[in-house]
């Protein structure tokens, strides 16, 4: 196995072992037995190894990913993405019922210590996932490699939205309203990255 197969492997089970877990270059160069500078040659930076730990998490968890289907344009790839998040929320009862829980388990009790660490793990695997999604189409040069943080939080926002609209009555169709809020999100990621 390559010091690069190392790295990758090593980080992987520390995310395993803690999702919350911090990817430094020391810890994981250790973990995979290899200097700090074999992991700065294969990731110059902290954040391409934490991207191409992320590839590899979801390439094993995912392996039909939506955005690897590069048939379709990128634009659509990622609709459909952000439409996979979505049908997991439900519609109608289903959709009330997950919010309920979410009320329950992190707006009606008090914030407490054990509350928000929960919310935050749950937060960030979220924001990984569409992280991931933004930086193949970055590897493919339809987003740039910037930070994409802000993105990522306003997906995330349009997702949280659309998803309490399934729990809601609706007086129009759902599905022609969600597609056009997608396609609107998704056109204003992809243009405000090119500029």
């Amino acid at each position: 196995m390559g010091s690069r197969e190392k790295i990758l492997r090593a980080a992987a089970e520390m995310i395993a072992e803690d999702t919350m877990a911090t990817l430094s270059v020391r810890a994981v160069a250790a973990r995979a037995g290899v200097s700090t500078g074999s992991l700065r040659f294969h990731f110059p930076t902290q954040r391409a190894l934490q991207d191409a730990v992320l590839a590899r998490i979801y390439e094993h968890v995912f392996p039909d990913d939506a955005i690897r289907d590069r048939t379709l344009p990128a634009r659509d790839r990622l609709v459909n993405c952000l439409r996979q998040v979505l049908a997991s929320a439900g519609v109608g009862e289903e959709a009330r019922r997950a919010w309920g829980a979410a009320y329950e388990a992190f707006i009606a009790p008090e914030p407490t210590e054990e509350v928000r660490s929960a919310y935050l793990a749950y937060e960030r695997a979220s924001a990984g996932r569409v992280e991931y999604w933004l930086g193949m189409l970055a590897d493919e040069g339809v987003l740039s490699h910037e930070d994409r943080t802000r993105q990522v939080r306003f997906l995330l926002a349009v997702l949280n939205g659309l998803s309490i609209e399934r729990a809601l009555p609706a007086g129009e169709s759902i599905l022609r309203t969600e597609t056009e809020t997608l396609y609107t999100a998704v056109d204003c990621v992809l243009r405000t990255s090119t500029t």
